[in-house]
């Protein structure tokens, strides 16, 4: 019987949801291969927790399903859901431990949000009425 995992990571505006069960180490997003990915900077994001990982991950495939957000907030929150569903697939501390020390944002959420515009601000959250005083 093959084990299934499921895990999810957000990122601003952005929810990643990842399956992973054994395999041969196919990475898709969005049913798209990781090689695909686009930008560059986005892909090489969410190479990061596979690369920790090791020979774990090409014993793996992961099915990445991410809506909402930006192109950034999107690989990132897809980064976290699969660093998450490698832990919970090993059940490994010292792979827990060694996201842990390369970047926490791997294994825990950023839970820092846009602030929400303020009325009579000219849609800016802090900005302020110009005077000049003459």
């Amino acid at each position: 019987m093959t084990k299934n995992v499921h895990a999810s990571g957000k990122r601003k505006r952005a929810i990643a949801r990842a399956t992973l069960r054994q395999g041969s180490g196919i990475v898709r997003v969005n049913s798209i291969p990781i090689d695909f990915v686009h930008p560059r900077m986005s892909r090489l994001k969410l190479r990061e927790p596979l690369i920790l990982a090791g020979d774990v991950a090409n014993k793996v495939d992961i099915e990445i399903d991410v809506a909402g957000g930006g192109i950034t907030s999107q690989a990132e929150a897809s980064r976290l859901a699969i660093a998450k569903a490698l832990v919970d697939f090993t059940k490994s501390d010292k792979l827990k431990e060694t996201f842990l020390n390369y970047d926490r944002n791997l294994l825990v959420a950023d839970v820092r949000r846009k602030e929400p515009a303020k009325p009579n601000r000219h849609g800016q959250a802090r900005s302020k009425v110009q005077k000049s005083y003459r």
